[in-house]
């Protein structure tokens, strides 16, 4: 199986129900800090942001999304992988194609998922910030991420 790329520009309810579903399959995975009503609490919010960013999906065979990822002008706002496909390369190369095509340097991640605050590492960014609660001033600590910039030049500097 080879994930299509695809970039939707208006969301059908049953393709942001769709996306909504991998969101809270993905974060039942791997935000076991939150409870049942943050879960809920955040689901709303999630269906609501689906329509305010830029949204990449990878999609199966079947045309079912298997990860997706959403990008505002300055950061990568969200990104998820549905569980049964979590290790597969599917979130770093969403990553890759944020950084490389669409020129993104930050994320935020909870500092409370230590698998993402790995993945981030693995690709690269770096803690430049923490904030003590989220956005909606809930009790959970934020890490901002920047990606490192690497000198790939093999020739020493000469003046």
């Amino acid at each position: 199986m080879t994930p299509t790329l695809k970039t939707p520009k208006s969301l059908t309810p049953a393709e942001t129900a769709s996306l909504v579903g991998l969101w809270e399959a993905a974060v039942r995975q791997t935000h076991d800090f939150l409870t049942e009503a943050d879960i809920l609490f955040y689901r709303d919010i999630v269906r609501r942001s689906l329509s305010q960013v830029d949204l990449y999906v990878l999609t199966d065979d079947s045309d079912t999304p298997i990860a997706f990822m959403g990008l505002s002008s300055e950061q990568i706002e969200m990104l998820f992988v549905r569980p049964d496909e979590q290790g597969k390369g599917y979130g770093r190369r969403l990553i890759e194609y944020a950084c490389r095509k669409k020129g993104m340097k930050r994320v935020d991640v909870n500092e409370q998922n230590p698998g993402a605050r790995a993945f981030y590492g693995r690709m690269g960014f770096r803690t430049i910030g923490r904030s003590e609660t989220d956005d909606y001033g809930r009790p959970f600590p934020i890490l901002h991420l920047e990606k490192e910039e690497r000198n790939h030049s093999l020739l020493p500097n000469r003046t």
